[in-house]
């Protein structure tokens, strides 16, 4: 199933995130895991890509696996960073004989050693590079992308941001997934501000559970999130405690996908970081609102 045919339906939504193995030796209890979060039966799992790519050669096992056990659809990532066109354009080909139907299209987040080196050559520069790839390929992928509600790390400000992502947008993405975000404010502000853009495709809110205090940091480094005070004080109240801290995550991460439904964002995707129990007890929370009690 296309999720652009999803993104159409005005019921509301919910989806998952996972990521493959970093190593073969992982393999197992990865596969186990996302098996188990497809028996939830989601709207839909995104299986992420790594980065530099790394973790690549598991994102369409896992994507063919959850799709042939569970028939969820899936969405397979695909980034681009430091890759050669001969690389990606191999990639394309291997997403086209798995029969995978919906691609988000990135970058990719850039490792240290990527940081430090001579970007000049490189034959996708942005994202939008890989999107203009994908559309080229021959194949009819529906194609996703990425926005940030409080401005990707790498924009000067938000304005030149929006530009970027409505360059993105034209050159065919059918949706677009936000990063994870701790204030539905921030949210409903830029929706506003693309919207006002000429941006009109679906946008699917990101939503990270932060189950444990350590995850507080990741998540400042990878997104530039701001902090709301009442998480801030979630996390010092409850933060020493693991089980306490796990329980009161979940809780707040409902407690925005409540609040996103009733402001009629339809579909919330949730970044589950291959935890089957954090994800049964979002959807175990939000049942009867989701008609899956």
């Amino acid at each position: 199933m296309k999720l652009s045919d999803l993104l159409k339906q005005k019921t509301m939504s919910l989806s998952f995130e996972v990521f493959p193995p970093k190593t073969s030796s992982t393999f197992s209890s990865v596969k186990r895991a996302t098996e188990e979060i497809a028996k939830l039966h989601p709207a839909f799992m995104s299986v992420t890509y790594g980065a530099g790519g790394g973790t690549s050669r598991y994102t369409l096992e896992i994507a063919q696996n959850i799709k042939h056990l569970y028939d969820v659809p899936t969405l397979a990532h695909l980034t681009c960073v430091s890759s050669t066109r001969q690389t990606v354009q191999a990639k394309i080909e291997d997403l086209k004989r798995a029969g995978i139907e919906n691609v988000m299209a990135l970058r990719g987040d850039l490792t240290p050693e990527l940081e430090n080196s001579d970007r000049s050559g490189w034959a996708y520069q942005h994202a939008v590079d890989l999107v203009r790839e994908l559309k080229a390929c021959g194949a009819d992928f529906c194609i996703g992308g990425a926005c940030y509600p409080e401005v990707h790390p790498e924009s000067a400000n938000q304005a030149e941001d929006i530009r970027y992502l409505k360059e993105k947008v034209d050159a065919g993405c059918e949706f677009l997934t936000t990063q994870m975000f701790f204030d539905n404010n921030l949210l409903y502000n830029f929706l506003y501000k693309i919207r006002e853009a000429g941006i009109t495709v679906p946008v699917i809110a990101g939503i990270m559970p932060i189950t444990n205090a350590n995850q507080v940091e990741r998540a400042i480094k990878l997104s530039g999130s701001f902090m709301p005070h009442r998480f801030k004080s979630l996390v010092d109240k409850f933060g020493s405690d693991p089980e306490a801290m796990k329980q009161a995550g979940i809780a707040y991460a409902t407690d925005q996908i409540i609040d996103l439904y009733a402001n009629n964002i339809t579909h919330v995707h949730v970044y589950s970081m291959n935890k089957p129990d954090v994800a049964a007890k979002i959807q175990a929370n939000l049942s009867d609102i989701l008609g899956k009690a």
